[in-house]
């Protein structure tokens, strides 16, 4: 395991899911027409400035999220479950980039991105879970089952509007990114 590979991957970790929420607010902050029970956070997406900032982001943050995917795939090295978990979060990485591109002005297109980015999402925390209770990592492995059952779990309940499930999950994940990103700064 290259482990300058792993911290720097940890270091994105950490940074990411800031840079996501910041944008995010940021773009709510340009439309104050925003309600969190009305809406889907890509509502931001489709006009004005808020449009710019949040389409923006939402690429800029599934593009450095490629980087903590690298970090998880070189700590992944000699376990299929672990390699399985960080290829799946890469390809959540694609899909945001996706969802960025693709706004809702595209149609069905961005709502098939769309969910297969929470799907991916929540399923890569998952299985990095499963892959880091083999490896007797146990405060990292039920974090990781926590809190991609939360990510999966809070789709399950009725909603008017999908920003609430969407932060929900995201806010999990950043939380999964953000304590597993700081263990891997550590590493020696």
């Amino acid at each position: 395991m290259n482990v300058t590979l792993v911290r720097i991957g940890g270091f994105f970790g950490v940074a990411v899911p800031l840079l996501g929420f910041v944008m995010i607010f940021l773009a709510i902050g340009e439309s104050p027409w925003f309600s969190w029970t009305d809406n889907a956070l890509s509502d931001l997406g489709v006009e004005g400035f808020g449009s710019v900032i949040f389409n923006g982001g939402l690429a800029m943050t599934g593009s450095l999220a490629m980087m903590f995917f690298v970090g998880l795939y070189e700590f992944s090295v000699g376990s299929i479950v672990g390699r399985v978990g960080a290829l799946l979060f890469l390809a959540g990485t694609f899909l945001l980039v996706g969802i960025g591109v693709f706004n809702e002005t595209y149609g069905p297109i961005h709502l098939y991105i769309s969910v297969a980015f929470f799907f991916s999402l929540a399923l890569s925390i998952l299985i990095s879970g499963a892959f880091m209770l083999r490896r007797r990592m146990i405060g990292l492995g039920f974090l990781s089952l926590l809190t991609g059952a939360i990510a999966a779990i809070v789709w399950l309940m009725p909603w008017r509007g999908t920003a609430i499930p969407e932060t929900i999950s995201a806010l999990a994940a950043g939380i999964w990114s953000s304590v597993l990103g700081a263990w891997m700064l550590r590493l020696k």
